[in-house]
């Protein structure tokens, strides 16, 4: 939904809100505290106190955000379902991943996935060649992984608590709270990075991992808590945003400490910059790639192009014409050029068709077989470009050229 919509509306949803609780300011903005219901009370004792920031009135907060997420959350396909599977698969992708970006992927992975029994019975190369162009391939793996599990050892039934789906592989804090409140609606807060920052700016004060869960334990909605942790997500990506936040949009505004970034936030991380070769070497249907190491921290056991050195001048293999009239044979140009990031650092990639160097050891993979082949993200991109696999679609990550 357009986020514009909140501010024909923003004092309906208010006003709205102060009557459904029973009492209403001249402000039409606070409302004051019914009385707390067992599990509130509960949440509280545990917390300590230190949990709710004094000025925030939970019940108000509650209402304000979710009457906004009803009207503007953002039409996602995982959002069309409680099935946890589904649930899952969109927690595990979404992690270090922008939302945009994982739309496509997961509508492919569950085309080959469709269900937890198939992903179960899928050999581990197919499942990294699906899950190719996300990045964090360690996220497969483990998915995989918890997968088999939940088969053989759980007779297929999915964990339904937040206690039992921490237990898998590959499912921290976090993700288990997640499933459990959005997939079973058990009443769990779940923490991220969106949701951290909003609960900071709300309170005025960084607070210490403990405080932060126990800050959403008391606001918890425990009637939706599935939609409220989401709704605490959505303000975070679209209007609590990191830099430049939209306040003046804010369903929560009034309710918040800071109403914009907190004083003296870190700094974001510079990213390196690096370039890299690769040589293109195809011939007689096949593309010559080599295998990461199965030790490797990024990627381990995926397929890639084999680097070679910055190249000046050197016997062309014999080539052909690109589809818009250029050489391909060309030894004294790179192919084409394309950027890449991966975690902190950003590539300039330059791609040459020339011959893998010397003692390299790979494999030739025809062509035929490469959509099927666990490709690391960069290589897929490549041969995108190249014109040697299909296209990628509008909402998959895409490349710049140079």
């Amino acid at each position: 939904m357009v986020r514009e919509n909140y501010g024909r509306a923003a004092t309906t949803w208010r006003h709205a809100a102060s009557l459904e609780r029973g009492v209403c300011s001249p402000t039409g903005i606070r409302i004051k505290n019914k009385a707390k219901t067992k599990a509130e009370a509960e949440a509280e004792t545990k917390s300590g106190g230190r949990g709710r920031p004094p000025h925030i009135d939970a019940p108000a907060f509650r209402a304000l955000l979710l009457a906004w997420y009803d009207l503007n959350s953002r039409a996602l396909p995982w959002r069309e379902t409680h099935d946890a599977y589904r649930v899952w698969l969109s927690e595990i992708m979404l992690q270090q991943t922008r939302v945009a970006a994982v739309i496509e992927h997961y509508r492919e992975f569950l085309g080959r996935f469709p269900t937890l029994e198939k992903l179960a019975r899928a050999r581990e190369a197919s499942v990294l060649a699906a899950w190719s162009g996300l990045g964090y391939y360690r996220r497969a793996r483990m998915m995989h992984a918890a997968a088999k599990f939940i088969v053989r050892d759980l007779a297929g039934k999915f964990p339904e608590t937040r206690v039992g789906l921490i237990a898998l592989p590959g499912i921290g804090r976090y993700t288990a709270a997640a499933i459990a409140s959005i997939a079973f609606g058990e009443p769990v807060a779940a923490v991220d990075g969106n949701v951290e920052r909003v609960l900071s700016r709300l309170s005025g004060r960084r607070m210490d991992c403990e405080e932060l869960w126990q800050s959403a334990e008391v606001l918890l909605d425990r009637e939706r808590p599935g939609d409220f942790n989401q709704a605490m997500m959505e303000l975070g990506a679209t209007v609590c945003t990191p830099r430049a936040p939209a306040c003046l949009t804010c369903p929560v505004m009034d309710l918040c400490a800071t109403r914009g970034e907190l004083a003296g936030g870190a700094k974001p991380s510079r990213q390196s910059k690096r370039e890299i070769h690769y040589a293109l070497d195809c011939r007689d249907g096949a593309i010559f790639l080599v295998q990461r190491s199965r030790d490797a921290s990024l990627m381990a056991g995926m397929w890639e192009l084999p680097e070679t050195a910055p190249r000046t001048s050197e016997r062309p293999i014999p080539g052909r014409t690109g589809r818009k009239g250029r050489r391909l044979d060309d030894p004294d140009a790179p192919l084409f050029t394309i950027k890449h990031s991966i975690t902190v650092t950003d590539y300039t990639v330059h791609v040459w068709r020339c011959a893998a160097p010397a003692g390299v050891h790979g494999k030739w993979i025809v062509v035929e077989r490469l959509a099927q082949a666990a490709l690391t993200g960069l290589a897929r991109k490549i041969l995108r470009k190249a014109e040697i696999l299909q296209p990628q679609s509008r909402n998959q990550p895409g490349y710049t050229e140079v």
